[in-house]
């Protein structure tokens, strides 16, 4: 193996940049010519190649986003695509691919080695960390400091005017970022898409807090399926209790911003780790962490959902009586 190519595809997430910076140093290190595929698939089919350097990469471990930018390939959804794109691959010379991102770039990943034996390592990248097989993924552990933050500011406004606020963060099909920054922020309810929460209990949970003279709320909810789900559940609890919730959607700011140092850390121990079972051979994987210790997963064997932590939440509500 003498020459390979990184990509980082989806939406973006902090620490992209540190996994970036790992991948092209590791295989310098390793005397392997490295190449950044810029916009993700789509810059593979057309032909967006960037050889990298040593300076390629320097100060970009502490950027949000990705200096290689990502992009929505439609075109990869069809074999004719695939194929563009295996043939732009080989008319490179590239030996292997290292792939950033989540669910939806494993699986575009894992068609390219089946369908063209394409040398792929994938490395887990969503702030969503709902990929299976990986206790975190990077991005995770900066979009909930983000949100925890916000939501600490919240509470001010909340605890001042003796308000009920319902704050929506990211989570379209996943609620591991609402389950994790519920449980930091002391929510008194988590909606996400993983379990039923009943109104009626989530407002005698209220009125309890209420009756004991506590003045102030604070619900977090899963954006779901449509973002502005967090108004929905308000017009719900003003209709079963008569309590006036105000609604915060945080939105896009989950995504940007500095890595934390965690996550900094883990995209640069996955980086490197990539590019060695590149060179060992591997293919059709992806690096992960688990019980802190790095281990390499079969795509082909990882296309269950990632659970939620069921007995987290169940924390969550012990701990708001």
């Amino acid at each position: 193996m003498k020459s390979i190519a990184v990509l980082t595809s989806g939406g973006d997430a902090p620490g992209m940049n540190a996994a970036v910076r790992a991948v092209v140093r590791a295989a310098i290190y390793n005397k392997l010519r490295i190449t950044g595929i810029h916009r993700g698939y789509q810059g593979l089919l057309d032909f967006e190649f960037e050889a990298m350097e040593l300076s390629s990469v320097a100060n970009i471990i502490q950027k949000g986003g990705t200096i290689l930018k990502t992009a929505r390939c439609k075109d990869f959804y069809k074999a004719s695509g695939r194929k563009h794109a295996a043939e732009n691959f080989k008319k490179a010379g590239f030996d292997g691919l290292i792939v950033i991102g989540g669910n939806g770039t494993f699986k575009a990943a894992h068609t390219l080695w089946v369908e063209h034996k394409i040398p792929i390592v994938a490395i887990p990248s969503t702030i969503d960390n709902d990929i299976n097989g990986t206790d975190t993924t990077i991005g995770f552990d900066t979009a909930v400091q983000n949100a925890v933050e916000a939501i600490d500011k919240i509470r001010d406004t909340a605890a001042s005017h003796d308000r009920l606020f319902i704050v929506e963060v990211m989570g379209r099909n996943s609620g591991h970022i609402a389950l994790e920054v519920g449980l930091a922020c002391g929510a008194e309810s988590i909606f996400a898409p993983e379990c039923k929460v009943s109104i009626q209990k989530v407002c005698q949970n209220i009125k309890r807090g209420a009756a004991r003279g506590k003045k102030s709320s604070i619900i977090i909810c899963a954006e779901g399926d449509t973002p502005g789900r967090a108004y929905e559940i308000a017009a719900k609890i003003k209709r079963h209790s008569g309590f006036e919730a105000k609604v915060c959607i945080l939105g896009h700011i989950q995504r940007g911003g500095n890595p934390t140092a965690r996550g900094r850390n883990l995209a640069s121990r996955l980086g490197v780790e990539s590019v060695k079972v590149l060179l060992e051979g591997r293919r059709d994987v992806m690096v992960a962490i688990k019980d802190n210790k790095i281990q390499v997963v079969q795509l082909s064997k990882n296309n269950k959902k990632k659970p939620i932590n069921l007995s987290d939440l169940r924390l969550t509500q012990i701990l708001s009586i």
